[in-house]
């Protein structure tokens, strides 16, 4: 070998990734959590032209949901497909895949909680309209904590998973866990608002307020799923 080439298998690698995702398998995850962000920042003009009682702007806005969940399930189908078995790298690709799985769940969620609302066209009372926005806005400040994290993968493969990077990626991850024990205090406090105004409230109406604050709420968490598997990348 000829010195300062690079190993063969490697050189193998990022030739390949080089002709599907323009730079390397990191890379294109990087992409797909952008646009699963981006996604789940719908959320907030999504409810405040639901809370406004505006059915035309919310469903716009779904529809922006939905083109950027099919775009993020586009990216990860492809991933998924081309990323061939027994490839060298620093991650295995099982741990790979799995990361992306759950990336892809907080587009999902982002959908289903607003194809949910749009389809019934949902009118949310007072007392909990009051709570959502704060509630929306934190568990979106989850998936953007877990996109910062997502976009350290190259860095910490440069690095080989050692030093400076390994304490700013975990800093970053206890903040997520943070913002996802907050969601859950917010959730417990809207959940409360709801049982007491149950009585007055159609039962079948009360059933799916409650699908649409657990849905919120779990954006937060498959965020901090999305944390807790770089944390595991880390430790192996």
């Amino acid at each position: 070998m000829r010195p300062n080439s690079k190993p063969e298998p490697l050189k193998m690698a990022r030739n390949y990734f080089s002709k599907i995702f323009s730079h390397s398998p990191f890379t294109a995850m990087q992409e797909h959590m952008d646009i699963v962000d981006q996604c789940v920042h719908q959320l907030t003009p999504f409810f405040k032209a639901v809370l406004k009682q505006d059915h035309a702007a919310a469903k716009e806005v779904y529809k922006e949901i939905r083109k950027l969940e099919n775009k993020a399930d586009a990216l990860k189908k492809k991933l998924r497909l081309q990323m061939p078995k027994g490839l060298f790298m620093p991650v295995a690709r099982r741990d790979l895949l799995e990361l992306l799985l759950v990336q892809d769940q907080a587009a999902n969620q982002a959908k289903d909680i607003s194809g949910l609302i749009t389809g019934r066209k949902m009118i949310f009372p007072e007392q909990l309209g009051k709570l959502l926005p704060d509630f929306v806005k934190r568990c979106e400040n989850a998936s953007r904590k877990a996109h910062k994290v997502i976009n350290q993968l190259d860095e910490l493969v440069e690095a080989g998973f050692v030093g400076r990077e390994v304490k700013v990626v975990a800093s970053i991850i206890n903040e997520l866990d943070v913002i996802e024990k907050d969601t859950d205090k917010l959730q417990i406090k809207i959940r409360a608002v709801l049982l007491k105004a149950e009585k007055d409230l159609p039962p079948v109406d009360v059933m799916f307020y409650y699908k649409v604050i657990e849905g919120i709420g779990e954006v937060a968490d498959i965020s901090q799923r999305i944390g807790s598997r770089v944390e595991l990348l880390l430790a192996k």
